[in-house]
């Protein structure tokens, strides 16, 4: 039996990104099946300079370069602040050499790329925001490389807009169209497809969520990271008033507060509003704060997954304000899925205190992630015949 071949961001040097990485492996291995991580690495040669000089026009791409490049400028100002980010990125890249062993050859260029698909009888793309308008180019993600005959498989992927860009509204149904089988983690995701491709898809749990809170433990036993009680503060966004209700649930609870800086934004206030600033967590460590909070707060996808698989008291907050909800709308799915709409912040951050029900919460959890398993196994094993 051929590999699957695995398209994910596991070189991304994020907590969520590597959780779910590691989740679909895991999925996919206790299904029965062998894999891949294919490992594509571009090649800065004419053509692909040629070809890439459209991009540079794509005020999405710019846009988050721009902030890349603004987030690493303004660290830069503070030398011990950049030593221990720089010392985190290497804890990151630790974690995925333990974790993500069975990789595939690194493929240079997009002509090997292509040549790389005869060593494999299925592609799978994993969860994550892999489809955002700013990377329909590379023809990665999306399979573009992959010839027709071969099985195509979208678990959980996500486009991180609410809409695709007119200008790529064609070309987006015509990579989508050529995927056996899709399904996406949120709602407006599976809008999506349906408008561009006529087709009714599902809303599938992400991959951290096809793991039983059993199989985490086993994955990553649990230790505690501090030995005193605290509030865990995992913040992305950069909204004061945010890190302003973590202070008044301090106020309430005498609590430490910790949390892991600057990761996605410098945000000047989470050098002082935390008690505890970690910068050399890797992505189990996060797991385990998690666990061994009293109370967690976070505007992250992830970070709320983990608050319910370990039936944590939290607070979600909103990460984006756009005015459509869009980069929101994850989140949205999630609390919507397990009638946890309670625990979005609404401005009374004491709410947090209020218990869960998880043994409702928890039921909920296990229909969604056996439908979801179900649909992996037919994607994986079902006729690859496009209707």
């Amino acid at each position: 039996m051929k590999k699957i071949g695995l398209c994910v961001c596991q070189e991304t040097r994020n907590y969520g990104s590597q959780l779910q990485v590691l989740a679909t492996e895991v999925a996919v291995e206790k299904l029965g099946y062998e894999y891949e991580i294919i490992r594509y690495k571009k090649k800065y040669d004419l053509r692909f300079i040629i070809k890439s000089l459209p991009r540079l026009f794509d005020p999405l791409l710019m846009k988050g370069k721009i902030s890349a490049y603004i987030l690493n400028k303004k660290i830069k100002k503070y030398p011990e602040l950049y030593e221990k980010c720089k010392e985190r990125n290497k804890i990151f890249d630790r974690f995925a050499e333990r974790y993500f062993t069975k990789l595939s050859p690194i493929f240079y260029g997009y002509d090997a790329l292509k040549d790389s698909a005869k060593d494999y009888e299925t592609f799978l793309v994993g969860s994550d925001q892999l489809w955002l308008p700013s990377g329909l180019a590379t023809g990665f993600y999306n399979l573009q490389f992959v010839p027709e005959d071969k099985r195509k498989i979208a678990y959980a992927t996500s486009f991180g807009v609410s809409k695709i860009p007119m200008y790529q509204r064609k070309k987006t149904a015509k990579f989508l169209k050529r995927f056996h089988y899709l399904s996406s983690r949120e709602k407006s995701g599976t809008n999506i497809i349906k408008q561009l491709t006529e087709r009714d898809v599902p809303v599938v749990v992400d991959p951290t969520l096809l793991l039983t809170p059993e199989d985490w433990r086993e994955i990553i036993p649990f230790r505690r990271i501090v030995e005193e009680k605290y509030i865990f503060c995992y913040f992305l966004g950069n909204n004061y008033e945010h890190r302003k209700a973590a202070k008044e649930l301090q106020r309430m609870t005498n609590l430490k507060i910790v949390t892991l800086p600057l990761l996605d934004n410098f945000v000047q206030e989470d050098l002082k509003f935390a008690d505890i600033c970690l910068f050399d967590a890797a992505s189990d460590d996060f797991v385990n704060l998690i666990r061994g909070a009293e109370y967690v707060l976070t505007d992250s996808f992830h970070g709320s997954v983990f608050s319910i698989l370990n039936e944590k008291l939290f607070c979600t907050f909103d990460r984006f304000n756009d005015g459509t909800g869009s980069r929101n709308s994850r989140i949205d799915s999630l609390c919507q899925q397990l009638n946890l709409e309670s625990r979005r912040y609404d401005g009374d951050i004491f709410r947090v205190k209020t218990q869960i029900d998880y043994d409702k919460v928890n039921q909920l959890r296990e229909e969604r992630r056996q439908e979801s398993l179900q649909y992996l196994k037919t994607a994986l094993q079902g006729e690859i015949t496009i209707e």
